[in-house]
């Protein structure tokens, strides 16, 4: 028989909660395989009226009970404080009890990150989690992080990013030897800041045996240069709402251009499933995995709409089928190795730091 895997949802969490939520699992219910159940954590008496209007639902999914809900605007710290109990700790807390093989929320991201981290603890030496988007180009998708979880990174975190992502990218699309590059200002080795040209000697001398290909800058995100591109959370983030800022952008300017007059019409009629080709494939990423974690969890905008929910869903199932959490433990066994193959040789007189004698004489 086909094992049973059960996503477990933060049905409270986002802009819109419930009224977004339940029918984005009733939606889901179509792209997900027949053994894919759902376990929804939230209070039972908002739940209640969609679960009337879309009683499918309660076919594959069961209800669990939680009456707080962590705000959008609360602070990490005090999300940690307060959080036992609510909606988005019973989601994530399933992975932990074995009851879920994933959980997907559309909640405050910074209280999602911390929540994780704490409940399910990060898988190998890795210090803290990373967001992860697949941007779609001509040929396929860019797997870009950070994307908001760390604003600030040090060189060894980047690297770490690109391990996660490189392993990521391998076990999601099935490419076999994913290519990696780094965000920067140029290609020229100078420029930069000092963490970025660390990150970048790191990955270039140390044995991690990754495809690394050096600088990349922003418009090779959406060119497909490489399969991976790693940056810090805060120009990530910049780069992903930028990006979805112009998407948003193209697409009213192209649908006032189609209802202008009569004609522009018509012909938008019959061009409708080209146009929804274009839509979808402008459209931001439904879920962002937080990598590096003992387990699956994948943060959905807030604002996401019925469509984006129920696409995170079938991410969610995909990831869950797929292998990448060991991919990134067995390439993080190297990192160590790797950062010490990379480090500066020493300047004279720095062989006393070891133990050998100094050839200075006392003062």
């Amino acid at each position: 028989m086909t094992e049973t895997l059960v996503i477990s949802i933060d049905a409270m969490g986002g802009d819109h909660g419930p009224s977004v939520v339940i029918p984005a699992v009733a939606h889901a219910l179509a792209i997900v395989p027949a053994n894919v159940r759902f376990l929804l954590h939230g209070d039972e008496g908002a739940l209640a009226p969609e679960l009337a209007r879309h009683k499918a639902v309660l076919q594959r999914a069961d209800v669990r009970h939680a009456e707080r809900v962590i705000g959008m605007d609360e602070k990490p710290a005090q999300a940690l404080r307060r959080g036992k109990g609510t909606s988005m700790w019973n989601a994530v807390e399933a992975i932990r009890d074995g009851e879920a093989v994933a959980a997907v929320s559309a909640g405050n991201t910074g209280a999602l990150m911390a929540i994780s981290k704490l409940i399910l603890r990060m898988s190998a030496d890795l210090e803290r989690p990373a967001l992860v988007a697949s941007i779609p180009h001509e040929r396929g998708v860019t797997t870009f992080l950070d994307v908001g979880a760390n604003v600030d990174c040090d060189a060894e975190r980047l690297v770490e990013f690109a391990i996660m992502g490189e392993a990521f990218h391998r076990a999601a699309h099935g490419v076999p030897r994913p290519t990696v590059g780094l965000l920067n200002v140029g290609s020229e080795e100078m420029k930069g800041h000092e963490e970025v040209r660390e990150a970048h000697r790191v990955l270039r001398e140390g044995k991690l045996d990754l495809d690394y290909r050096g600088f990349v800058e922003g418009d090779d995100i959406t060119r497909g240069a490489v399969d991976v591109i790693v940056t810090d959370g805060f120009t990530g983030n910049v780069a992903l709402k930028a990006m979805e800022g112009a998407a948003r952008f193209m697409s009213n300017e192209l649908r006032t251009a189609l209802t202008s007059s009569l004609g522009a019409s018509l012909g938008a009629l019959l061009a409708r499933p080209s146009l929804r080709k274009f839509r979808d494939r402008l459209s931001p990423p439904p879920a962002a995995p937080l990598l590096g974690l003992n387990g699956i969890v994948l943060k959905c905008h807030g604002g996401a709409s019925e469509r984006d929910f129920a696409q995170a869903l079938r991410v969610a199932v995909d990831l869950a089928q797929s292998g990448f959490a060991a991919e990134i433990e067995r390439n993080m066994r190297r990192l160590p190795a790797a950062l010490a193959d990379a480090q500066p040789a020493p300047a004279d007189g720095a062989a006393a730091a070891d133990g050998a004698p100094s050839m200075e004489s006392p003062k």
